[in-house]
């Protein structure tokens, strides 16, 4: 009975191991492609500032609210392995908003403001307290449509910018997405090495439980 317990252990960390190994190949081969995402988003943006100038791609041409774009939030499955996902802020409702404020700058009256003339009897003084008292409340400031936090990091660099400044932020979009799936990879390596010390404890124990003894049949 103890022998095949030790054999069953023994497939058990074989099947674990060759997981193992496809896992760390896995996270291998997409950290190599995330290194790479990042060397060309980089390169992109050395040709965007010596086309466009080093002083018209710096820090000094972010927004002065900034709210992120893409959110990462992790999930725990059913095996407790946790998953981290990407999700894209969309700016439907952000940008509808804008249009609404812009247009409701300004006068809302039509046509040509006739300019009430003092009827007799009615002082100066009086029609000043008049329209001192008919005065509109204070409008509070609306922010510019440019300084919209949601808004494309490209349209911070200008209207038209290169194609070079497009291909670094497609690049560094891809290096967000790829880097949720590493630390997804990254987390399952780590419980995959946790299993296989467990079940090398396992199999140690099994092997040093001592068989059951046979015992043999004295005729007197």
């Amino acid at each position: 009975m103890g022998v095949t317990d030790s054999e069953e252990c023994s497939l058990l960390l074989d099947e674990k191991l060759l997981r193992f190994m496809d896992q760390l190949e896995l996270l291998e081969d997409k950290r190599a492609t995330l290194n790479s995402l990042i060397e060309q988003g980089w390169f992109s943006i050395s040709k965007a500032r010596y086309s466009m100038g080093n002083k018209q791609v710096s820090a000094l041409q972010y927004a002065s609210s900034i709210e992120p774009l893409i959110c990462v939030h992790t999930r725990t499955l059913d095996n407790a392995e946790v998953e981290f996902c990407t999700e894209r802020v969309t700016q439907g409702k952000e940008s509808s908003k804008d249009v609404t404020s812009i247009e409701n700058v300004g006068p809302q009256e039509e046509g040509i403001r006739r300019r009430n003339k003092p009827k007799k009897g009615v002082t100066e003084k009086d029609t000043a307290n008049k329209a001192s008292d008919n005065k509109a409340p204070e409008e509070t400031p609306i922010t510019k449509c440019g300084q919209n936090p949601q808004q494309d990091p490209l349209k911070w660099f200008g209207v038209l910018v290169p194609q070079s400044l497009k291909q670094a932020q497609t690049s560094f979009k891809q290096v967000i997405e790829l880097s949720a799936e590493i630390a997804t990879l990254q987390a399952a390596v780590l419980n995959t090495r946790q299993e296989l010390k467990n079940g090398m404890k396992d199999k140690l124990i099994l092997q040093e439980k001592p068989s059951a003894p046979q015992t043999d049949n004295v005729l007197d």
